[in-house]
Formats: structure tokens, C-alpha cells, sequence
């Protein structure tokens, strides 16, 4: 069974518990329906393939059509997929399936927006490690429905050094200390990218002679930021961070950064409206 399979029959077994009481009290094991999901605001959809295997779960006999694919713009009163078959699988379905599809178009709506934003710039959106715990798969692939770009997906796949871990460590910012580390893990590892955050200049003139690949510039004014990319001078990426909103994100990106992380993007955003509309057969 697949991550995102686990994910589906725990979402049912929360919602169904011992049984759909109200649907099998009402509606006749031999009712057939038709429907619609669709979606009651302008949205950018994702979560379509979860939404169907969902379905799937609860009765195969629910035959699901796409309206659309993810990442598409839809505007308010346009529908997302077509249902049709037995009434309970639909009805008992309902629920689970919006869920998804709401939350996971709503991370690919806002990311969307964020794009947009800083159109016309050198800047790419990126997500962090801010999701919901066991969603991270799923809402990764809806900031790239909407245009964003994934970026570590955990801890294994890149070196971030934080303060932190030059604090546990003590290094500090000691630029011959911090050459030596990423010369250590070039040798042990050949070909994993080496990121560290950077709080101050000082910092991101050391970090930038270290060889590492990326520099995060934690919680920098547009001003700062300006420095802090002369100071690099294309000797490695650089990514803003901290705090960024789509009312100042366009300024961030104006200072000429690679790029721009947004945890908004997955903890803590709004989930898109849209509705299920059944007709009995």
C-alpha cells in the first residue's frame, strides 16, 4: 500500500467509523445518482487523483469523470468531476473526498498567487518542511500544481546548517572552521547540495567563500538582502525567508534572490470552497 493509499483509508476509517448511519438509514441500497463536485470560488484545482481513488475506496462501482487537471484555473460554478452510480458510495465518499481536494487546492491556489506576484522576476517560489504530519507528499505536489517549486522534501535529501547546528557544534561562523565541514561532507558524500542559513553579512560573506551551494537569508529587509546578493556575487544560490507575505513578497524578489520560501504555503492556508451536487437517477 502507497503513502498516499494509507493516507486515503485512514481519512475513511475516521469519517465511517462502524458505518455511514444516516446514509444507510435513508437511502435505499438500490439508489443510483448522478453529481458533481464543483467549485463555488475562482481556485487553482489539485487533488484530483486522491478525490478519485477515495471513491474508489468506498464502492468501485462510483465512476468518477474529470472535468479538468490539476493545476487548471477554474472559475466559480465550474465543476471538477462528474459521479455517477450507487447513491451510498457517493454520499459516504462526499466528505473525505472534498477534504482533500479542498485543502490540496487551496495550497495550489495560494501558490499560485505567490507566483504570480513576482512574475517578471529572477525569484522561484518554493515550499518548505511546514506540512501537516504524514501530508507532505500531497501537499508538495499541490504547490507544484500551482506553480511553485518543491524543495526538500526531509531532512535526508539536502545539509541545511542552521544556527543551531553550528551552535551544537561549535563552530560559530569561523570561516575556516565552516570550509573545512563542507570540504568533510563533499568527501563523504559527493553530489548532496550544502545550504546554510545566514542571520547577518558577516555570515553570508563566510558562507559564500565555503563552497556550499545555496545560502538562506533568514529574515533580511529588501535592503540587506540587496548586500547580501552582491556579497555572494553568483557564488552560490541564495533563498529569502522569514516572515515573507504576498503584500511583500514582490520587493523581496525585486532584490535579485534565486529564490523564496514560503511556509504559508502549506501550514497555514485557506482551503478553497467547493460542493458536491447530487441528482437521483
Amino acid at each position: 500500500m502507497d503513502s498516499e493509499e494509507q493516507r486515503i483509508q485512514q481519512a475513511l476509517a475516521e469519517d465511517i467509523g462502524a458505518g455511514d448511519v444516516t446514509t444507510e438509514f435513508f437511502i435505499p441500497a438500490d439508489s443510483r445518482s448522478s453529481g458533481r463536485i464543483f467549485a463555488k470560488e475562482p481556485c487553482i484545482v489539485s487533488g484530483l487523483t486522491v478525490a478519485q481513488r477515495v471513491f474508489a475506496a468506498v464502492d468501485t462501482s462510483v465512476q468518477v469523470t474529470l472535468r479538468c487537471s490539476d493545476g487548471d484555473r477554474l472559475e466559480a460554478g465550474q465543476t471538477v468531476l462528474d459521479l455517477s452510480g450507487p447513491t451510498r458510495g457517493i454520499l459516504t465518499a462526499e466528505r473525505t473526498a472534498l477534504n482533500f481536494l479542498q485543502y490540496l487546492s487551496g495550497i495550489a491556489t495560494a501558490t499560485r498567487s505567490y507566483v504570480e506576484a513576482v512574475a517578471g522576476t529572477h525569484a522561484r517560489i518554493l515550499d518548505t518542511r511546514k506540512t501537516l504530519p504524514g501530508w507532505r507528499a500531497l501537499a508538495k505536489k499541490a504547490v507544484a500544481d500551482g506553480g511553485g517549486t518543491n524543495h526538500r522534501m526531509g531532512l535526508y535529501d539536502r545539509v541545511l546548517v542552521k544556527d543551531n547546528h553550528l551552535a551544537a557544534a561549535g563552530l560559530g561562523a569561523d570561516a575556516e572552521a565552516v570550509r573545512a565541514l563542507v570540504a568533510d561532507i563533499r568527501r563523504r558524500q559527493p553530489g548532496l547540495a550544502i545550504q546554510f542559513e545566514a542571520d547577518t553579512l558577516d555570515q553570508v560573506a563566510v558562507f559564500a567563500a565555503s563552497g556550499a551551494d545555496f545560502i538562506l537569508l533568514d529574515n533580511m529587509p529588501p535592503a540587506v538582502l540587496c548586500q547580501a546578493v552582491a556579497l555572494v556575487a553568483g557564488r552560490c544560490r541564495t533563498e529569502a525567508s522569514g516572515g515573507i507575505t504576498l503584500e511583500t513578497i514582490r520587493s523581496v524578489a525585486e532584490t535579485g534572490v534565486d529564490f523564496i520560501s514560503v511556509g504559508a504555503l502549506t501550514h497555514s492556508v485557506r482551503a478553497v470552497d467547493l460542493s458536491l451536487e447530487i441528482f437521483t437517477a
